[in-house]
């Protein structure tokens, strides 16, 4: 599908209690409506972000995506979000850009957010998919980090680690760890009253692929399917990967 969005519209601003702005574009229409949440660093341009809404476009229905504090267009420093204030980000777009049920879209850390919109709108969700989710990805980054670069995070409250996807390096902060393990959602099952569709790549060098299966245990519900590639990386931006999200979402939402 071609993307005729124009890249230049400038974006809405939700002002939240402390004054941060978030960024975001959003598309009337049909219900349910789409909403996207996207990745660490990542920003609501990205293509899947864009191809969705080209997509919604075309076919009628409402879409929306958006930048956490930190990201993109939106307000605050990158180093000061953590996984609740971007949560809530996300959630303010929910409760007050979108109306009516929502499919949301969850893009490697945005699966971390999805699930925690799940869990605090139950009742507005309309079905889930993740896109290499990356749910309590704290605990793993942490556990991965060498005793070296743990002393760089307690001595300096952050690590600058080198990006595969920019040229500027990630910057992992004490506090992201710290705070984000207070929003865990793999430590306990997490009743799902809408289908879930999760798309991960086998060759992904970030999010390995057998945690989406981790996921799936601890979901409990009836309509729950993973979709594999064997040859998919991370971000899932191939032609063929964005056609199947796509198809994913429509599918969701049709039969809705």
């Amino acid at each position: 599908m071609t993307n005729d969005i124009d890249p230049n519209v400038e974006p809405g601003f939700l002002s939240r209690e402390d004054g941060t702005r978030i960024a975001y574009h959003h598309s009337p229409g049909r219900a349910p409506g789409v909403i996207f949440c996207g990745g660490f660093m990542s920003d609501m341009t990205g293509p899947k972000a864009m191809a969705l809404e080209a997509a919604c476009q075309a076919s009628g229905r409402s879409y929306t995506r958006f930048d956490y504090r930190g990201h993109g267009q939106s307000d605050a420093d990158f180093e000061s979000g953590t996984i609740g204030l971007w949560a809530e980000d996300a959630l303010a777009v929910l409760d007050q850009v979108t109306k009516g049920p929502q499919i949301v879209v969850g893009s490697s850390m945005g699966g971390w957010i999805m699930l925690l919109l799940a869990r605090a709108r139950p009742e507005r969700i309309a079905g889930l998919v993740g896109i290499a989710p990356a749910p309590d990805f704290v605990l793993g980054m942490w556990d991965g980090f060498s005793d070296e670069i743990k002393a760089i995070l307690k001595r300096d409250g952050v690590y600058r680690a080198p990006s595969e996807y920019s040229e500027e390096p990630y910057a992992i902060t004490m506090k992201l760890i710290e705070e984000g393990r207070n929003h865990l959602v793999l430590q306990q099952n997490l009743t799902v009253n809408f289908p879930v569709r999760i798309l991960h790549g086998m060759a992904d060098p970030d999010v390995p692929w057998r945690q989406s299966l981790d996921i799936v245990e601890r979901l409990q519900g009836d309509d729950i399917v993973v979709n594999f590639s064997k040859s998919g990386d991370h971000r899932l931006s191939e032609p063929a990967d964005i056609a199947r999200l796509i198809q994913t979402v429509e599918d969701l939402a049709s039969a809705s």
